[in-house]
Parts: C-alpha cells; structure tokens; sequence
C-alpha cells in the first residue's frame, strides 16, 4: 500500500489520505472544492465542480492516473437539483471515457460543499518520460 500525497491539491482537512494505492488501484478520498491553498471556491456549483475536477486530476496523476483510468465515480450532491449542471461538467472532463458512476444526494457535505466526488482508477498507468 501506499499514500498519495500532491501539493497541487488541497490538503486533506482531517486524518485521512488524498488517496491510496493498493493492489494496483487508486482510491481517492472524496474531494471538496478546495483549492490547494485551503480556501474554499464559493462562486456556486459549476465552478465548485471545475475544482473538484481539477483535485481529482492532480491527485489521480500523483498516482500515475488520469480519468482515462478511472473505473468507478461516486458523487456526492448537497442539492439533487444541480444534478444536470454537475453531470454536464463531468462528462467534459470524461469525455467519451463512461466509468461506472453512483450519484447520491446527502443532507450536508465538509465545509458546506456543494458537491463531493471520489474515483477508484487503475494506478500507476501514466509513462514518464522525464
């Protein structure tokens, strides 16, 4: 097992891992529209699913992944009725890449978030040529 840890994302905000890699996945924890600073994106839901996105994209390629890779999502929605909005966002950064997905409504998220993901992808997939 190892621990997956970028400075191009936000810290996490309590005992736990930006991911983990075990078995040759990648778990990632749930990510919140933090930017790396630790400041939070208010500017409503579209923006605060770009920098979900964003987190998720540093923290995946820290662990070798992109959303090429990624095989299961699970959103976490304070409000059901941003469904569409996020859905749109998300396919964008997916594009024709259609991993298994679960979307969840839930009474509060960290920090008053409006939207939360997580991802399970294959790790270590990315060539380093550098």
């Amino acid at each position: 097992m190892r621990f997956v840890s970028t400075k191009d994302a936000p810290a996490a905000i309590g005992p736990y891992s930006q991911a983990v890699i075990a078995n040759g996945l990648v778990y990632t924890s749930g990510q919140i529209a933090l930017m790396p600073d630790g400041t939070m994106e208010t500017r409503g839901i579209e923006y605060q699913t770009k920098q979900v996105m964003k987190n998720l994209f540093y923290v995946l390629r820290e662990a070798g992944a992109g959303f090429e890779h990624v095989i299961k999502t699970t959103i976490y929605l304070a409000d059901m009725k941003d469904f569409e909005k996020v859905n749109e966002i998300y396919a964008h950064y997916f594009g024709e890449h259609k991993p298994a997905r679960s979307t969840i409504a839930v009474r509060t998220l960290p920090k008053n978030a409006l939207v939360e993901i997580e991802c399970i992808a294959f790790a270590d997939q990315l060539v380093d040529f550098g």
